[in-house]
């Protein structure tokens, strides 16, 4: 049923790669935790965003691709509802994708409220993907992102590619770690420095604007 007075909006916010073979149901299947938390009796009727401007979640069924930009009122128990998607998703993706997740604290205003109180606001971001290397390798290019479009403020690109392969380090420690009791495919890979996007994290974070 649709939560009124609910403590804060969620925005989930991603793109993932889904394999050839899957269908809507089994879409459906995987993303019942979110359109059933918002009270929807199916996906088509939990798809649209409590915002017009956003898409929603829509199956690009050429390009095989899941979008998600849709938001929901709720509480911190959408976390579990987050949970149970991403275990879904898992089994339906094709490669690795990451999902952007703000929790914007509804009782807040930036504006006219007390100038000493903190907001609620909360950012998380969540992997799917295939197997862990997948993960990884989503969660490599988004780091080395991060870190060169900080550093660049201050050091010409072509000076952090040590940076880099200090990323790619710990990363592949990580992955060799991981060898010993799973079979998870090739080790996430150096795939360049640089990268356009701003960072994850900070501040108040504006809402996905298409």
């Amino acid at each position: 049923m649709p939560r009124y007075n609910a403590p804060f909006e969620i925005h989930v916010h991603g793109d993932v790669p889904l394999r050839s073979d899957v269908g809507f149901d089994q879409i459906q299947e995987a993303l019942k935790p979110l359109w059933a938390y918002a009270g929807a009796k199916s996906l088509a009727d939990g798809a649209t965003s409590t915002y017009e401007e956003e898409p929603g979640i829509r199956f690009e069924q050429k390009d095989h691709m899941l979008q998600i930009c849709w938001t929901v009122p709720g509480d911190e128990d959408f976390r579990q509802a987050l949970d149970e998607m991403c275990m879904a998703l898992n089994e339906l993706s094709e490669r690795g994708a990451a999902i952007e997740v703000t929790f914007y604290d509804t009782d807040f205003d930036e504006e006219e409220g007390d100038p000493d109180e903190e907001s609620r606001d909360d950012f998380l971001m969540l992997f799917v993907g295939p197997n862990p290397a997948a993960i990884m390798q989503v969660q490599r290019d988004l780091l080395v992102e991060d870190v060169v479009n900080l550093m660049e403020r201050h050091f010409d690109g072509a000076e952090l590619g040590g940076v880099v392969s200090e990323i790619d380090r710990l990363f592949s420690d990580r992955f060799d770690a991981l060898v010993n009791s799973l079979e998870i495919g090739k080790r996430p890979r150096g795939t360049g420095g640089s990268g356009s996007g701003g960072g994850h994290g900070g501040g108040r974070r504006p809402r996905h604007l298409h």
